[in-house]
C-alpha cells in the first residue's frame, strides 16, 4: 500500500463520496446530484459575470459568484442570485447554503435574505469566512 499526490483526483474521489452516501441514505432523501449555472454576458457574447452551484439531497449549494467590478451595484448581481434561487425553488430544494469572507459579500446576501449560521474568524488572518443559509421550508 502506498500514498501518493495526484493531480485531477478529486472527480474520482468525490464519485467514491457520493456512493457511498447515496447507499447510506433513505431512497425519499436522494434526488440527483446536479450542477447548475448561469453566465452574464454582453451582447457580443463577453462574460462579465456568473453563479454556479450544485444540488442534491433536496439543498443547493452556491459555489462560485462573480461580477465584473464595473458592473457591481446594477442589479446584475441580484438578478444571477434570483434565478438561482428560483431554479432552487423549481427544483425542490428545502435551503440555499454559501460561504463568503468578509472582505467580499456578506451584506448582499444579508439583503436577499441569507443569515449567518456559522463564522470561522481570523480566516484568513484579520478576516472571517461566514457560513449563510437561506431556508425555503420554514
Amino acid at each position: 500500500m502506498r500514498i501518493i499526490e495526484e493531480e485531477k483526483l478529486e472527480d474520482y474521489v468525490r464519485e467514491k463520496v457520493i456512493e457511498h452516501n447515496m447507499r447510506m441514505l433513505p431512497d425519499e432523501l436522494k434526488t440527483p446530484n446536479e450542477d447548475i449555472s448561469f453566465l452574464l454576458k454582453e451582447d457580443d457574447d463577453t462574460i462579465v459575470g456568473g453563479i454556479t452551484a450544485n444540488m442534491f439531497w433536496h439543498h443547493m449549494h452556491i459555489e462560485f459568484f462573480w461580477v465584473e467590478e464595473t458592473l457591481r451595484g446594477k442589479g446584475y448581481g441580484s438578478a444571477l442570485l434570483e434565478k438561482m434561487e428560483a431554479a432552487a425553488r423549481e427544483k425542490g430544494c428545502r435551503f440555499i447554503h454559501l460561504d463568503t469572507f468578509s472582505f467580499q459579500a456578506p451584506d448582499f446576501y444579508k439583503r436577499h435574505g441569507f443569515e449567518v449560521f456559522g463564522t470561522l474568524e481570523d480566516h484568513p488572518e484579520g478576516f472571517a469566512q461566514y457560513y449563510m443559509i437561506k431556508r425555503f421550508d420554514r
